[in-house]
């Protein structure tokens, strides 16, 4: 389910982006074997770093050129499309703080549908993400920082349909992600109160108590870094009972397992273990490793032509066996629920809601030992996008996110996450067109955790073409 929980994230917060680009639904692929297209933009972040406030929050004029390339073959039973997009943004205030000013970031996506014949058919999708975008990479773990480096987010399904007869089909679903953050570097000392490194001493790898020669006081917690708390592997199978109920009405019932393992072999979080000793044990990121059963009924239904939506609820149940201190096993709702409404040619609306449990960037320590392990995540986007003349056409996405964490010191509180972007575009001809637009998000961090909360204005004006 987080792979679905991810790409549903993907659009949604791509579309209310400046890199909008990368939003695109997957099927919305030239009908040529190629085809060619790009933006050139002009704009204005007040946040480019995604910060707080204070010294770090700067603001830029700058621009981008994102250009992206698609290839489209069809076969006799196979049908292959494959996207390349190449960003490149350059921020002036970098360039005046003699800072390197430029952004890069790739984007490769491929997908595969073959029919083995009329009854078995196989889908394999994959999108291969580079770059320092937190929207970009992971948009629903809570990371609020431009985080510099070459990130990488891989996130692939494969598919299996099958027609048993006119009502039974089965459908089996099997999911990869692979994030991987160059941010790293952490050492166990950097989770303690000042002592000399002589007096010191770290016992286990995955894992262990960490003793001063000093008397301390305080916590001893830090933040983790973004290697250490969110590179890791999330894999998914599943398996959902397809009954034709109507021809135009689907009704399923289904299962999937998942498993989640942390990879980056960092410290992540220390826990003082009485107020009156002067011993931390030193939480890893494999600590947070877990597994997770899900189980769901769903209906698909077209009304009309141009009215379909779909439903689907259950409930999750996560173990999170690796922790050391406090395993533990915990039930949540997961829900996925879509409407699209086309009501007149190039103009349509889309509504949905997803509910699951993800990974975050938070890892902390509450005052009992218990250590943030993920959070459980509500989603719920909104757009609208209308031709208004035979030339212009405009568009209106809102997208509101709630975080809950689970575990740590910030147990219970949240995160409210709110987007809100409007664009205009005006076909100048059939290759090319003007576009503007302007986007909002606000963060309020939780109240237990500080220097979370920021926002964020964009303006943008440019020139987009198509061939």
């Amino acid at each position: 389910m987080k792979n679905k929980f991810v790409f549903a994230g993907l659009v949604a917060a791509g579309a209310a982006g400046l890199q909008s680009s990368f939003a695109e639904d997957a099927g919305l692929v030239s009908p040529k074997f190629w085809n060619v297209s790009g933006s050139l933009r002009g704009f204005y972040d007040d946040n480019y770093n995604i910060a707080n406030s204070g010294a770090t929050k700067k603001g830029s004029a700058g621009g981008e050129l994102v250009p992206t390339i698609t290839i489209n073959q069809p076969f006799r039973q196979t049908d292959i499309n494959i996207r390349y997009t190449y960003g490149l943004y350059y921020y002036q205030d970098r360039q005046d703080l003699n800072l390197n000013a430029i952004d890069q970031t790739h984007q490769a996506d491929v997908w595969l549908d073959h029919a083995f014949s009329e009854r078995w058919k196989a889908q394999i999708k994959d999108t291969f993400t580079v770059g320092s975008m937190p929207e970009l990479i992971s948009p629903t773990t809570g990371t609020t920082y431009r985080i510099q480096g070459d990130n990488i987010a891989n996130h692939a399904t494969l598919g299996l349909d099958t027609e048993w007869t006119r009502l039974l089909s089965t459908a089996i679903h099997y999911g990869n992600g692979i994030f991987d953050y160059q941010k790293g570097g952490a050492t166990a000392l950097d989770f303690l109160p000042t002592a000399p490194p002589s007096q010191l001493m770290v016992k286990g790898a995955g894992g262990g108590l960490v003793t001063s020669g000093l008397p301390v006081a305080g916590s001893g917690k830090s933040p983790a870094n973004y290697a250490g708390a969110l590179n890791r592997l999330e894999q998914s199978i599943g398996l959902d009972l397809k009954w034709n109920v109507q021809p135009n009405t689907v009704a399923f019932v289904g299962y999937e397992f998942s498993w989640v393992n942390y990879t980056a072999d960092a410290p992540i979080a220390a826990y003082r273990l009485s107020p009156l000793s002067n011993q931390y044990f030193i939480y890893h990121s494999a600590d947070r490793d877990n597994v997770s059963h899900y189980a769901y009924l769903g209906l698909e239904h077209s009304f009309s032509t141009s009215v379909s939506g779909s439903v689907r609820g259950g409930a999750s149940f996560t173990d999170s066996y690796n922790d050391p201190l406090h395993p533990n096993t915990s039930f949540a709702p997961y829900a996925d629920m879509s409407l699209s409404y086309s009501y007149s040619p190039g103009s349509y609306i889309q509504l949905g809601f997803t509910h699951d449990i993800n990974a975050t960037d938070v890892a902390t320590v509450s005052s009992s030992g218990h250590l943030t392990q993920y959070t459980e995540t509500s989603v719920l986007y909104a757009s609208i996008n209308h031709r208004i003349t035979q030339k212009l056409s405009g568009s209106l996405i809102g997208r509101f996110q709630d975080s809950s964490y689970v575990g740590g010191s910030a147990d219970n509180n949240s995160d409210q996450d709110y987007n809100v972007g409007v664009s205009l575009r005006y076909e100048i001809n059939r290759h090319f067109s003007l576009e503007s637009g302007y986007n909002y998000d606000d963060l309020i961090g939780a109240s237990a955790l500080s220097g979370r909360s920021y926002q964020r204005n964009r303006l943008y004006l440019g020139l987009a073409a198509n061939f």
